[in-house]
This record gives C-alpha cells, structure tokens and sequence, in this order.
C-alpha cells in the first residue's frame, strides 16, 4: 500500500477534498493511504508529525497555486523536503497544478503534472473530468511502484497478513459539509461573468485574426451585461447578449440571449448557480440541448458554453 501525503495551502482545501473524492476507489482497493495535516490528533507536536509523516510518504502531492507558492512553510519546508527526497529516489513528488500560477521555474518545475499538460484544474471546462485526469496518473503511478500491470486487479490482503496499526483505529468518514453564503454565491457569479466578458472579447480577437473575413462587434454594456455580434462578408450570422440574473433575480446566475439588444426578460439559456457539499458550481437549464443538465461547470467552462452557443450558427 502507497502512502500518499499532501501538501496543500489551506486556501485550496476545497480543492484537497474534491481530489480525495476521486481517490476513493484507490483507497477502497488497499492501493494507498492518505494524510493531511487535518488528520493530526490534538495534542500533537504539529511539526513533528508533519515531518514524520512526508518522511515516510511514498507519493507526495504538492497542490501548487499561488498560495502554495507563497506560502513559507508549503514552499520552504515541505516542498525542499519532498524534492530532496525525491532526489534521493525515495519517494515520487506529483505537482497537481489546482490554479493558474507561475510554476514552471520552482524546484519541482521540470517534473511531470497533473492534470493533463499541467493545465490547472479550475481551468478544465469540467472540473471532474480533471480530478478524474489526476486520479488514473496516479494509479498509473501507484501500480508501476507496485509491479502491478495497468488491467490487473488489485488482489484482496489476507487479514493475516495486516500489520497492526500503532494508532488507535478511525474513520476515514471525517470531511464535513462546506457551507456558502449569498455572499459567496454572488462573488462566484459575478467572477464568472467579468471572466466570460474577458473570454468572450479575446475569443473574438482570435476569430478574426484567423478567419479575417470574420469580423465583430464586442460592447460592454455595464458591468452586468455585453454584447456580442459576429459579421461574415459584412452580414451578421449570430448575436448574443449575456449578463446577470434571471426570473427576476439578479444574484440568481448568467442569462444567454440570441439577441443582442439586451431585452432583460428574454434569454435562450440559463446558467444557474448551485452547491453541493464541497463547491459551488454552475448547471444549465439545458433548453439549448447543448450540455448535460447534470455537469457542474466551472467559470472557465460557463465561458466556454457560453461562446459554444455564439460561435455554431458559423460552424
């Protein structure tokens, strides 16, 4: 069994238990074990268990955010000692790049990462499909460590064979509801649209310079609301206003209209935004067909949606 620890800044726990979520099927398999420092009992010595624990990790995860980085203890302490290790051959250190950030020139820069191409996670359209991603690199990772081919099946321990555990047993059912307020909700919702308006405006840019006879029209309107049209040959083929709100609430989610003159009770579609017990997310109402009302989209992939409905009349 791999022990895995991870090295995380506490402003990315969010992002900590989602990736535990999709590790499960690992742990339910006797592949790994986990640790975090939100495992130390009270009453530790918190630095001496830290260090006990990454001295005798297998797999070390560094959640690498700007955080991360500019955290002392994440960056000074836990990742030198992880690289040195790994350097040593003793264990494997994986970054898994969660945001956006300037990583590549740091001590673990030239190593592999996850997610695929070491594109961060909130930048995946879907934010499953890239926790997904980073658990099968690392029961790739876990079963070469172990000999084990990649389509053979994990074979059950015999109790007989079960070291018995120093430390008193618990449960591994320890994470806790997180709870958002109308204040995050609003926060989320509106990064989102001042992010789709920035998505929006470069994505044209880009259109024209590779199609020049493409050419278009980009206005914000205010802060709660642009404008889009596309031209062909100086004809318009598509248009679309978005901005906040929805069934007459402002805070509700973004609104996708075909039409450009900013009616404010019409739209064709409606992203909406929801919660479950560790994120917050958006979903679609799904009356353009164009995505399952059942996948949680990030900012970064609202935007992309979004621009979906725009660009197909061109498509």
């Amino acid at each position: 069994m791999a022990r895995v620890f991870f090295s995380y800044s506490h402003d990315d726990e969010v992002y900590r238990d989602q990736l535990e979520k999709h590790l499960a099927m690992l742990r339910h398999q006797g592949l790994i074990e986990s640790w975090h420092d939100r495992r130390i009992a009270a009453g530790s010595n918190i630095g001496n268990t830290i260090d006990d624990q990454l001295d005798s990790a297998d797999i070390i995860l560094l959640l690498v955010s700007a955080s991360f980085l500019s955290s002392d203890y994440c960056y000074s302490i836990e990742m030198r000692r992880a690289m040195e290790r790994h350097a040593q051959g003793d264990v494997t250190v994986v970054p898994v790049i969660v945001r956006p950030c300037d990583w590549h020139s740091a001590p673990f820069g030239t190593l592999l990462a996850v997610p695929r191409d070491g594109k961060a996670i909130t930048q995946w359209p879907n934010y499953d499909e890239a926790y997904a991603d980073v658990a099968q690199r690392i029961r790739e990772l876990v079963q070469l460590k172990s000999g084990m081919r990649h389509d053979e099946s994990p074979r059950a321990t015999p109790a007989s064979s079960v070291p018995l555990a120093v430390s008193l047993p618990r449960s591994s059912n320890l994470r806790l509801r997180k709870e958002f307020n109308d204040r995050d909700r609003q926060a989320f919702v509106l990064d989102a649209l001042e992010y789709a308006a920035r998505f929006f405006e470069g994505s044209l840019q880009e259109l024209h310079t590779r199609h020049p006879e493409v050419e278009h029209s980009f206005r914000r309107v205010d802060a709660n609301c642009f404008t889009a049209t596309v031209f062909r040959g100086g004809n318009k083929v598509s248009e679309c206003s978005v901005r906040l709100g929805g069934f007459g609430r402002s805070d509700l989610g973004i609104a996708y209209s075909h039409d450009a003159s900013e009616r404010r009770n019409s739209f064709n579609e409606m992203l909406s935004v929801e919660t479950d017990d560790q994120g917050i997310f958006f979903k679609t109402l799904g009356m353009t067909m164009r995505h399952a009302r059942d996948s949680k989209l990030s900012p970064e992939g609202a935007a992309e949606f979004l621009w979906s409905l725009l660009i197909e009349p061109l498509q």
